[in-house]
C-alpha cells in the first residue's frame, strides 16, 4: 500500500485536525512510506542507493543493527538506532538486533583517536548475555508503548531474535577467514575508509587488528544476508565505512547471482550531540543507562526533563512515537508558555514510559513532586505507601527499624543515610533553618522524631535545602 505525496499531505492534515479535537487516529503503518517517515523524524544521515532502497521497502525486508558489548547495559545513546529499528518492526519488517560478541573483542576504530584497551573476555561474554535481555526488554516495552499510542502491531507476535556474531566467528579459523574474506578485500579501498585514514595520520597509528575490523563487520552483513535474507544494515554515522565495506563484500560474493539477490543497502543515523556539543547520553562523563539499577528512574526522567529548548523538538521526533502533527502542536504551545516547559515534560513522560513502562512514569512524576516541592511545604498529599512505591529501588530511600527512627536524633539519621556528608554538616543546616522533615523545619540539633511525626506512622521525608531529599521508612510495616 503506497501514498502519493498529495494523499500523504491530506492524511497529515487530517491527523493534525484529529489531534486538535483530542481524537486519537492510529498512524498508518505501511511498507512503502517508512523511509519518508524516518527522514521526516530526523533518523536519516546517509542512505545507499535511496531510490532502489525505497522500492525494496515496498515489500518486507530483513533489517539489522549492531550493538557494541563494551558495557553491561544499553544507554540512551543506543536509542537512536534502536528506535529506528523499532520503526522498521512496527512497519512490518523483520528485524535482527546483533550484539558484537566477537567484534567487541577486537574493538571498532571508528570515531577513536587511539586503540581501545584490551578487553576482558569473560566480561564481554557477560555483557552479551545482559545486553540480550536489555534488547528484548526494549522491544517488548516498545510494542506496549506503541499499542498505548493506538499503533497497529497485530502482526508482531514475538520478540525479535537477538543474535551475537560470535555464533559464526568463533569457529572461523584464520586460514578460512583469509581464503573466504581476505581474498575479496582490497587494501587501497580499506585504506580509504575515514576511520583508518584518521588513525594513520595520528601519532598512535592503527594496529593490524583494528585495521581488519571492517572485514569482520563486512562478513557479519554477508552472513546475515546469506543465512537470513538480510538486506538492510542500520548504524550510526561513524559506521558508514564499515557498512559500505559490507555492501562491497556482498556484491563481490554475489556477483554470479541475479541482481535481485545482490541487493543490499545501508542506512546511517546521526550521532546526536546537545546544543553545547556534548555527545548525547553523556552527563558529566557518565552514560544515562536504560537499566534502572544503574540509572534510577528518577534520574532517567530528569535527564529528559532538563533537555534544552534547542534540542527538545528533535528529541520528540526521534525518541517518541508521537505523530509529527502533535509534536508541532506541542511546540506551538511551548512558544506561548515557554516557562511551563511543556515539550520537556512530554518528552520525559514519553521516553520514561517507553523504557520503564507507565508505572515508571507515575513513580518518576511522584518523585519529582517530592524532590522539587517547596522545602517548607506542609502538603500531605503524599501518603507513606505511595512514597515507598515511588522510591523503591532509588538510592534516596532507606529502610530502617522504627525504634531507630524515633530514638536517634534527626541530624544523625540525615548523616547516616546520606542526605548530608556528616553530622556536623546536618547541625549547620539546622542552625540555618535548612533541614526539614515532612515540610517542617527541624527546630534544634537534638530533635528526635516521634511516632506522630511520621507519615502514616511509618515514613518521613527529610530534606536539605531545595532539592536534596531522602525517604526513611520503617522496615516490616
Amino acid at each position: 500500500m503506497g501514498f502519493s505525496l498529495e494523499a500523504w499531505c491530506q492524511f497529515s492534515r487530517h491527523l493534525g485536525r484529529a489531534v486538535r479535537s483530542n481524537r486519537h487516529v492510529p498512524p498508518i503503518r505501511s511498507f512503502s512510506n517508512i523511509l519518508h517517515d524516518l527522514s521526516s523524524r530526523g533518523f536519516i544521515q546517509q542512505v545507499t542507493s535511496p531510490t532502489e532502497l525505497e522500492n525494496a521497502l515496498c515489500s518486507r525486508q530483513v533489517v539489522y543493527c549492531g550493538v557494541d558489548p563494551s558495557a553491561s547495559s544499553l544507554h540512551v545513546g543506543n536509542l537512536v538506532p534502536l528506535m529506528c529499528l523499532l520503526h522498521f518492526q512496527l512497519g512490518g519488517h523483520t528485524i535482527i538486533p546483533l550484539i558484537g560478541g566477537a567484534t567487541g573483542l577486537v574493538g571498532d576504530p571508528s570515531g577513536r583517536k587511539t586503540e581501545r584497551e584490551p578487553v576482558n573476555v569473560a566480561q564481554v561474554e557477560r555483557n552479551v548475555d545482559l545486553l540480550t535481555e536489555n534488547i528484548r526488554a526494549f522491544f517488548r516495552r516498545g510494542l506496549l508503548y506503541a499499542k498505548s499510542r493506538l499503533l497497529s502491531v497485530s502482526g508482531i507476535t514475538s520478540d525479535p531474535e537477538v543474535k551475537s556474531n560470535l555464533e559464526w566467528h568463533k569457529n572461523f579459523t584464520m586460514l578460512e577467514f583469509l581464503r573466504e574474506v581476505g581474498v575479496h578485500a582490497r587494501i587501497n579501498t580499506m585504506l580509504s575508509k575515514e576511520s583508518v585514514k584518521t588513525r594513520l595520520e595520528s601519532s598512535a597509528g592503527i594496529s593490524f587488528t583494528e585495521f581488519t575490523y571492517q572485514l569482520l563487520q563486512a562478513y557479519d552483513f554477508y552472513h546475515l544476508h546469506r543465512a537470513f535474507g538480510c538486506t538492510v544494515q542500520i548504524g550510526g554515522s561513524d559506521q558508514w565505512g564499515n557498512i559500505v565495506a559490507g555492501l562491497e563484500f556482498i556484491n563481490r560474493l554475489n556477483s554470479s547471482k541475479s541482481p535481485e539477490d545482490q541487493k543490499a543497502f545501508g542506512i546511517t543515523t546521526p550521532l546526536l550531540t546537545t546544543s553545547s556539543g556534548e555527545k548525547f547520553g553523556k552527563s558529566t562523563g557518565n552514560a544515562i543507562w536504560l537499566d534502572s539499577q544503574l540509572t534510577s528512574i528518577f534520574d532517567f526522567y530528569q535527564y529528559f526533563l532538563k533537555v534544552e529548548d534547542f534540542d527538545v523538538e528533535r528529541y520528540l521526533k526521534i525518541f517518541t512515537l508521537l505523530p509529527l502533527s502533535e509534536i508541532e502542536l506541542i511546540m506551538e504551545a511551548h512558544q506561548s508558555e515557554p516557562d511551563q516547559r511543556i515539550p520537556q515534560r512530554r518528552l520525559a513522560a514519553e521516553v520514561t514510559e517507553l523504557i520503564h513502562g507507565a508505572q515508571g512514569v507515575q513513580r518518576a512524576e511522584t518523585m519529582t513532586k517530592v524532590v522539587f516541592r517547596h522545602p517548607n511545604s506542609k502538603d500531605h498529599t503524599f501518603d507513606a505507601q505511595s512514597l515507598i512505591d515511588a522510591f523503591t529501588g532509588d538510592p534516596r530511600m532507606s529502610l530502617c527499624e522504627e525504634n531507630e527512627l524515633t530514638s536517634v536524633p534527626l541530624v544523625k539519621l540525615a548523616s547516616k543515610y546520606g542526605l548530608v556528608p556528616s553530622t556536623s554538616a546536618a547541625r549547620h543546616l539546622v542552625q540555618s533553618k535548612g533541614l526539614y522533615f515532612n515540610g517542617h523545619v527541624v527546630p534544634d540539633v537534638h530533635f528526635t522524631l516521634k511516632r506522630n511525626n511520621l507519615l502514616d506512622d511509618r515514613a518521613v521525608m527529610v530534606r536539605a535545602g531545595k532539592d536534596k531529599v531522602i525517604i526513611l521508612a520503617a522496615a516490616g510495616n
